[in-house]
């Protein structure tokens, strides 16, 4: 049962109590209010603990959400409305009567309200009380109990699914053998199939990944299809992974579009995986682009993935079907306790008699389905390891699970949403916002769930304590350990999830059940008048926002085109948009909208343009009680959105989250209306495309809650912005000394993220007594800064010595600049684990300096970091180091590795360092590593490594070593 929105409203009215306090009897009522709530979510905790099955329970959970979102619209808006009029102040007596004469409607309105649902509440309490749910209890925290945090303290973390391979060996030998050896050729289309939780995808992306595979095709890419796909998006997303760009494609046709890209397929090797098909129509809506003919002189092949085995017949009758079987009952154990049981050592010396026949028996209602095994181990692995806690679990198991009788995946997976606890669910249900497939950048998920209450702190301020986004960092590492998510991406933390169709199926259903979220898609798009009164809307699909008549709305995603050509009657032709979209900077603006106007002028733009307008209007007016606005369904830009941003935006003073990410407006000045939105923790200003100068108002220091600011990669020249005031900030992305002020980061004291996009000088440096100069930023708390500066500018290196030394707990640094020397290592962080250098220039080997920090993890080295001819990996150097990359060092002719070097290294890439002729002797002596893999080098470097030649014995202990686009 959703406890969040109980929750947020006490935290609403706890925080905003000093406000309303002692005005007019206000504050009897907020109390009263607040002890009726607490009474409700106290109600929530004991009904959800004892699993109650009531239709009248169930109804009035519903009702309790309602009421207790209705309460913090109340408190907010009265809070809000009553500090902006106080804020203004007034100068004469008549101007003082009017406010306090305003000021007692509001008061006298808020009052009211407030009555009128400590009513409604008061009736529901009665009616529930009649229900004996349980004794009540007293924890009203909404977080996880001490025994649940004492059980985290031990629980490591879990392995990622993809490296949970069992019973699967046959299966990825068989099928690489089909794709790569000789003869094979007339097989065009190769495809495994089973029903869903098999571990098609899984085994699809160690085909993808397999060594022999990389080395046989060039290039490969993997597109996930789905349910409800664009045939021209995963078209333009094949060709944008085949040749590494896009932008010669957006204005070809659909079918000029198919016919390059099967060109592109005949005349390369390629290997295209299309993961999740769903249907034979399907793949009669992709097939014009694939070369699958009979005959057909192409080399490239098609590895698909499918519930349908009746596709592969259907698109190549010489292609080749694999269908994955349900594991046996010794595999089926054997993926169970690596789950269950992820310690290291035989299981069998590890686990209790008692405990294994009681797992056994459970795994078998899993029908040697791996991904209910997995879930099922995801619920266990969160339990002590007590006969008591998996009798606890076996119970549910039988009971909910019928073996043999019409039992599906989706069965094993609602248990694993049934035994969440309460703090969990909400951020669960929440992932139903997202379209099927759909990469989930994991700081813009937490951002979300503090903004709409879902997570919450009782830290106010950085005390040393925990934060709101530590909590939902918790609370998401526990989603991951059940394996309710997978990790897509990760680095010295998890940057991307996903979800499997199947868990997301589950998700989907239950947010329905709860009415968490409306979801607009191609079932209801077209056809779309009337949304219910709903709280939250996610837009999968294109549809005029001002169908969607709900006042209570308090969230809002776009995941397609804001407005299309289509929707507006191709108002914006593709050559129009070209030319727009291609204008030098110094051209946006007055001139070029004259031109627009006039054109459109021309076509009538009178009947339509009220439409546009409307888009924003509507939200901005009609949805007054907004917490989040996300607009960044096509971040990478062609999003058209009108044009220009409403100044009418600053209407939605509840707004906690706003992402205009992506956005095109034909004009780029933003309102200064945006100051007004004083509730604002994230604001994503990253609007249109990197050439394209945006005009920010110096208003944005008015927004003193902010959390999280992205600013547009390039600002006009007009723009500075005066953020001194801004001390909650944790993320500030593209920042630059041009439009910003660099003594205002000495305030920013819990600032965590930083990334610096342009010129960075810093105003009266002391260039003679370095030491003298005042610290940069209060560097606690930050840790991970990047720097990115064009190729025709560079950054000073004392400048960029004295940020360092200012980062005391950086653990992430990225430099995409010219610097020529690389700072001393007392000038690095010793917390450092993640280290990005690329177009640096260094004059010497950066490793001396490199190899004595002691917690470095992963190194990677790009496009020039370095200019030297020599790198030197000395003994003892690189004490953790697990990964490193080496990329486009075109003076690099010699690597030196000494014995006792880099004695964790698993992962190796050389990549396009043609002047380099070996790989170093000291290889032999790293044991830890797993993956070598050359790209782009020249071939006498690739055969000297090659079985049975001179430099074999340097890595024949390697198990995966992987050439990629070497010379032939």
């Amino acid at each position: 049962m959703d406890l969040s929105a109980v929750s947020s409203a006490l935290k609403t009215i706890g925080e905003l109590t000093q406000q309303v306090t002692s005005l007019l009897d206000v504050d009897d009522r907020v109390e009263s209010l607040e002890r009726e709530l607490r009474w409700m979510q106290s109600f929530l905790e004991v009904a959800d603990a004892r699993t109650v099955d009531n239709a009248v329970i169930r109804t009035s959970v519903a009702d309790i959400r309602e009421l207790a979102c209705d309460a913090e619209d109340v408190i907010e808006t009265f809070a809000l409305k009553l500090a902006s009029k106080r804020k203004c102040g007034f100068s004469n007596c008549i101007k003082r009567s009017a406010c306090f004469l305003k000021e007692a409607c509001l008061l006298h309105q808020t009052r009211s309200e407030i009555e009128k649902i400590t009513a409604k509440i008061e009736v529901l309490t009665r009616r529930l009380k009649t229900y004996d749910v349980a004794k009540l209890g007293t924890n009203q925290g909404g977080g996880p109990s001490s025994s649940t945090e004492r059980r985290e303290a031990r629980r490591p973390f879990p392995h990622k699914m993809d490296d949970n391979i069992v019973g699967m060996e046959g299966d990825i030998e068989k099928l690489v053998s089909v794709l790569v050896e000789e003869g094979s050729d007339q097989c065009r289309v190769v495809a495994i199939c089973g029903m869903g939780g098999l571990g098609k995808t899984t085994l699809a992306k160690k085909i993808y990944h397999h060594n022999q595979v990389i080395g046989h095709f060039n290039p490969l890419v993997w597109v996930y299809v789905s349910q409800q796909f664009q045939r021209r998006k995963v078209w333009e997303e094949i060709l944008s992974g085949l040749k590494g760009s896009n932008a010669d494609v957006k204005n070809k046709k659909d079918e000029d579009l198919a016919k390059e890209l099967e060109e592109f397929l005949k005349d390369k090797k390629c290997l295209v995986i299309l993961d999740d098909i769903w249907s034979r129509e399907a793949w009669d809506s992709l097939e014009p682009a694939f070369p699958v003919e009979p005959n057909s002189q192409s080399r490239s092949k098609i590895l698909i993935t499918s519930r349908n085995k009746e596709i592969v017949s259907h698109s190549d009758r010489r292609g080749h079907l694999h269908e994955l079987q349900c594991l046996s009952e010794e595999h089926s154990w054997d993926l169970f306790q690596k789950i269950a049981f992820p310690q290291t050592g035989p299981t069998e010396n590890r686990v209790d008699a008692k405990l294994r026949k009681l797992g056994e028996e459970m795994v078998k209602h899993c029908a040697g389905l791996p991904l209910a095994i997995v879930a099922l181990g995801g619920i266990l692995v969160t339990k002590d390891s007590s006969l008591t806690e998996w009798l606890k679990v076996s119970a549910n198991v039988k009971s909910g699970l019928k073996l043999g009788k019409n039992q599906g995946p989706e069965d094993v997976l609602a248990l694993s949403y049934d035994d969440l606890p309460p703090y969990l669910r909400s951020c669960f249900l929440y992932l139903s916002h997202f379209p099927e497939d759909y990469e989930i950048f994991v700081d813009r998920l937490i951002q979300l769930w503090v903004a709409e209450g879902i997570v919450s702190s009782n830290q106010e301020d950085r005390d040393g304590g925990e934060i709101a986004e530590d909590v939902a960092e918790r609370y998401l590492m526990e989603l991951v350990e059940r394996f309710m998510v997978q990790v897509r991406k990760r680095d010295v933390k998890i940057k991307t999830i996903q979800m499997h169709d199947l868990m997301r199926d589950l998700c989907l259903s239950r947010a329905k059940q709860e009415s968490f979220v409306f979801i607009v898609d191609q079932s209801n798009a077209s056809s779309l008048s009337i949304v219910p009164t709903v709280r939250r809307v996610s837009l999968h699909k294109f549809c005029w926002i001002q169908c969607i008549k709900s006042p209570k709305l308090r969230s809002l995603f776009f995941f397609d085109e804001f407005i299309t050509e289509e929707a507006i009657g191709n108002l914006f032709p593709r050559k129009l948009m070209y030319y727009v979209e291609n204008q030098r900077p110094e051209q946006h603006g007055k001139p070029l909208l004259c031109i627009v106007c006039i054109w459109l002028f021309g076509v009538g733009l009178g009947v339509v343009l009220p439409k546009i307008l409307g888009v924003w209007r509507h939200v901005c007016n009609n949805c007054r009680l907004l917490r989040v606005l996300n607009c960044e369904g096509k971040a990478n830009g062609d999003n058209f959105a009108g044009c220009k941003l409403a100044s009418d935006i600053g209407n939605l003073i509840h707004l906690k989250f706003l992402s205009l990410r992506g956005l095109e407006f034909l004009w780029w000045k933003l309102p200064s209306s945006l100051g007004n939105l004083r509730c604002l923790q994230t604001l994503d200003l990253r609007l249109g495309r990197s050439f394209q100068y945006i005009h920010v108002p110096n208003v944005i220091w008015r927004i003193e809650k902010l959390k999280h600011l992205y600013l547009p990669e390039n600002c006009s020249k007009k723009t500075k912005l005066k953020l001194a005031t801004l001390r909650k900030l944790q993320t500030l992305v593209n920042f630059n000394s041009e439009s910003c002020y660099v003594e205002d980061l000495i305030n920013m004291t819990n600032l965590r993220e930083l990334v610096i996009r342009g010129p960075f000088e810093i105003q009266g440096f002391n260039v003679e007594e370095l030491d003298k100069n005042p610290p940069i930023i209060e560097g606690m708390y930050l840790h991970s800064l990047s720097i990115i500066i064009d190729f025709y500018e560079r950054i000073d290196p004392r400048h960029l010595r004295h940020l360092l030394s200012s980062c005391l707990s950086l653990r992430k640094l990225s430099l995409e600049v010219e610097i020529g020397e690389l700072p001393k290592y007392d000038h690095l962080s010793s917390d450092l684990a993640y280290i990005t250098l690329s177009r640096c220039n260094l004059e010497e080997d950066p490793m001396p300096t490199l190899e004595k920090l002691p917690n470095l993890r992963i190194l990677e080295l790009y496009d020039k970091a370095s200019r030297a001819n020599k790198m030197c990996f000395s003994a003892q150097g690189f004490p953790k180091l697990e990964s490193l990359c080496l990329s486009r060092f075109f003076n690099l002719e010699e690597l030196n590795v000494d014995e006792g070097a880099m004695p964790c290294l698993r992962r190796l890439q050389i990549y396009e360092c043609r002047k380099l002729k070996m790989v170093p002797d000291g290889l032999r002596f790293i044991t830890t590593l797993q993956e070598l893999v050359i790209g782009r080098m020249k071939k006498t470097f690739k055969d000297r490594v090659e079985e049975g030649v001179e430099d074999f014995y340097k890595v024949q202990h390697v198990p995966s070593i992987i050439f990629w686009e070497c010379d032939n």
